[in-house]
């Protein structure tokens, strides 16, 4: 095994930095992880260090390198990139210094310069160019707000001595001591800043958030290279050959590379993507137009893909917040002590919702309690609300396909317990599959990298992979209570939507 190539694999996530080592299979060798920490300055606000983000996916790598033998860390000849996506960093190109925290995916706090753009009449060309809609959850407005309000930002872009990047972009700036500094067009399509079709960077958006274009990484197709990373590291010397947004990587790696094929990742929050190949899919029902992946040439795969801000967050809350359980496996322990959550139900809208209501002033709920409610009926709906929120997103996703999905994907972290799974195909109808590995994400940045390293030829030959070893739930229920059981949620969102108003 250590004699055969391997692929190195960076997931650089919102709560953690993965590093793993993968065959050219897609076998996982070993992996490991570092913590990373969150900040919450004000409500709706959503904090990381950049340093702290380079930092902790170095830790990764260093604990990775540990693991393997010489002559394993020898075989590894290739590397894949995947990072939280929209997460906004902004640095001097001079000294590689942040010019302020990076702003996370779920930061709101850009709420009312989205709310005065969309007044102004400009959102209709911002989704006809990129598939998105005018929302804090994108990266435009949150390099305005550092821009705006972080003299050592503004003065940088000033002097043009600003670069701004995504979570991979700033990875590769480090991983090469500063000598590239590009941005795949996975990420790059959840900017607001790509013409979706045309693949360029649009500069009218530019103009409008205060950007200067020279500011902006080198847009460059998902696969190439992309740099080696410098022997000061880990890993030193190996090409950086594959770069995607996390979501897109899960997909790959879920090998949903046919046309209708989906894959649901439940991470820190929850995200449906559905392959609708060369074919740019509209939406008018809240879901997003992305790009999925490209060739070398930058020719592209597109998606729909429905997002939800809070999944995995949930759990944390649950072992954080209330304090009903020391660590996020016990949620499964504690939900199974009762039957059915008896009437409760968790809207899980701590920083607002995503698809479909993008609605940064939503907040959670908790309805349903009766004084018989117990922790375990609570543990329970959490569970039920993450599966609940997704299967919105499926009913949506059907409707822009005009046929149903039949079997969904899943993977991360929450995609361990069976009675979020089994609640997943309960309220959707659809048959749920787990694969053997729960790595989706890492397994695709791996496997583009092995493809564009001239290890793998063709991925469709790994097709037979989604089967094997997998895990499969189909409904438990009949139909008419699965449509009580959702317009009872529906009642539930429409609450939660309303708060601010109240």
């Amino acid at each position: 095994m250590a004699n055969q190539p391997l692929l190195l694999a960076l997931d650089q996530g919102t709560s953690s930095s993965r590093a793993a080592v993968f065959t050219c299979t897609g076998e996982l060798i070993a992996s490991a992880s570092a913590p990373l920490s969150i900040h919450y300055p004000q409500d709706g606000w959503v904090e990381q260090d950049p340093l702290g983000i380079w930092e902790s996916q170095l830790e990764a790598m260093k604990s990775l390198a540990k693991q393997l033998s010489t002559k394993q860390v020898n075989a590894v000849v290739s590397c894949g990139i995947t990072n939280q996506r929209e997460t906004t960093i902004i640095w001097r190109r001079s000294n590689s210094e942040p010019c302020g925290p990076a702003l996370v995916w779920q930061d709101g706090r850009t709420t009312n310069t989205c709310a005065f753009w969309k007044q102004e009449g400009l959102e209709a060309e911002w989704k006809r160019r990129t598939g998105l809609l005018l929302d804090p959850y994108f990266s435009a407005s949150k390099i305005n707000w550092l821009l705006t309000n972080h003299d050592e930002a503004s003065k940088a872009n000033a002097q043009e001595d600003l670069c701004f990047g995504t979570v991979e972009s700033w990875l590769v700036w480090n991983l090469t001591l500063g000598e590239k500094h590009c941005s795949d067009m996975s990420n790059a399509s959840r900017t607001l800043l790509m013409d979706l079709e045309h693949r360029t960077w649009v500069e009218p958006f530019c103009d409008t958030i205060g950007i200067k274009m020279n500011a902006l990484p080198e847009l460059v197709p998902c696969r190439g290279e992309f740099g080696v990373i410098a022997k000061e590291h880990p890993f030193g010397g190996v090409p950086i050959n594959a770069l995607l947004g996390d979501q897109q990587a899960a997909t790959l790696g879920q090998l949903c590379l046919d046309v209708g094929t989906a894959k649901c990742t439940y991470g820190t929050g929850a995200f449906l993507v559905v392959n609708t190949g060369n074919e740019i899919k509209r939406s008018n029902l809240g879901l997003l137009s992305t790009l999925g992946w490209t060739d070398e040439k930058g020719i592209a795969t597109y998606c729909l893909e429905g997002s939800l801000f809070n999944a995995g967050t949930v759990v944390q809350w649950l072992r954080d917040g209330l304090e009903i359980i020391e660590t996020a496996d016990e949620i499964n322990q504690l939900a199974e002590k009762v039957t059915d959550a008896a009437g409760v139900m968790l809207v899980p809208a701590f920083t607002g919702w995503g698809t479909p209501h993008w609605d940064p002033n939503a907040r959670g709920l908790l309805i349903g309690l009766t004084r018989d409610s117990q922790k375990g009926h609570i543990a329970r709906a959490a569970l039920e609300g993450i599966a609940l929120s997704v299967a919105t997103l499926v009913e949506l996703s059907q409707k822009a396909l005009g046929k149903s999905l039949g079997e969904l994907a899943v993977d991360g972290g929450a995609a361990k317990s069976n009675l979020l799974l089994q609640a997943q195909a309960n309220s959707t109808g659809l048959s749920i599959r787990r694969p053997k590995n729960l790595e989706s994400t890492a397994k695709g940045a791996a496997l583009l990298a092995g493809v564009q390293a001239g290890l793998i030829q063709d991925l469709k030959d790994l097709e037979s992979q989604r089967i094997e070893g997998s895990k499969l739930f189909t409904p438990t229920i009949e139909a008419s209570a699965r449509d009580l059981w959702r317009s009872k949620w529906d009642e539930a969102v429409l609450r939660s939507l309303k708060w601010h108003d109240a």
